[in-house]
């Protein structure tokens, strides 16, 4: 940015006049200098031209440059608060949906605009359960499986049962078993997770919770071993993949 600037020292008019007899003869100052008509502001020309501007707009760049860096944290400081969050997926409990070493973008105003739906991948907070906390894992991601009042089951086989009907699974590989473990619904600490009512081998999810599965269902820590989780504890939606380039796509 340049910032011109005028120096009124270096200004001057000269007057012609008509030489006549009457012309009066130009008075000579002290020092012996004629007066050449040159305007005196009382400014010296030591100074370099345009140095006052230059310091001016270095002042003003600076100023800038912060103005657009504070907004630019107060931007992504919001965004991660309120909007969306990127998360690194470190283990396969969501093998082959979500890969190790995919990162995805959450969508934390999901569920303050609607419910909760079957299917959804979410990541939650894992303080409601100590065993998760006791291994140093602050969030999880898996994909919600039983809604609140639902009872879920093992049955047909090897295969996830919502009140009795065979769930339609199309994002899982075809074939492949769902298994439940026999102490559902009480979990390993011998506390009843579950509705009081829920048959044995299965879970009828209470009220402010969901039943939460990975993908990868033999290889996954999840409801059938922890219990449903606090629709609270969600952080929000996984709705896109962002890495690897040749994996990224919306869920």
């Amino acid at each position: 940015m340049t910032d011109e600037h005028e120096d009124s020292a270096a200004v001057g008019t000269e007057a012609s006049v008509s030489v006549t007899d009457h012309t009066p003869t130009p008075e000579t100052p002290d020092d012996g200098t004629p007066d050449d008509g040159t305007v005196d502001d009382g400014t010296t020309s030591d100074t370099p031209p345009h140095a006052g501007g230059r310091g001016k707009g270095i002042s003003r760049t600076a100023i800038e440059w912060t103005i657009l860096i504070v907004a630019a944290v107060v931007i992504a400081v919001v965004i991660k608060s309120f909007l969306f969050q990127a998360f690194y997926i470190p283990s396969a409990s969501m093998d082959p949906t979500l890969k190790v070493g995919d990162r995805v973008l959450v969508n934390k105003l999901s569920y303050d605009l609607h419910d909760v739906h079957r299917g959804d991948i979410v990541v939650f907070a894992a303080e409601p359960n100590k065993e998760w906390q006791s291994a140093h894992i602050d969030d999880l991601v898996k994909r919600v499986i039983g809604l609140p009042g639902e009872t879920v089951t093992q049955c047909d086989g090897e295969k996830v049962c919502i009140d009795g009907k065979v769930l339609q699974e199309s994002y899982l590989p075809k074939d492949t078993p769902t298994i439940f473990p026999s102490t559902l619904p009480k979990l390993s600490d011998r506390v009843n997770a579950c509705a009081p009512d829920s048959p044995a081998g299965g879970c009828k999810v209470p009220a402010g919770m969901v039943f939460v599965m990975g993908d990868n269902r033999t290889n996954s820590a999840d409801s059938r071993a922890h219990g449903p989780v606090k629709q609270s504890s969600i952080v929000g939606r996984v709705f896109v993949r962002i890495w690897p380039p040749n994996r990224i796509g919306l869920f």
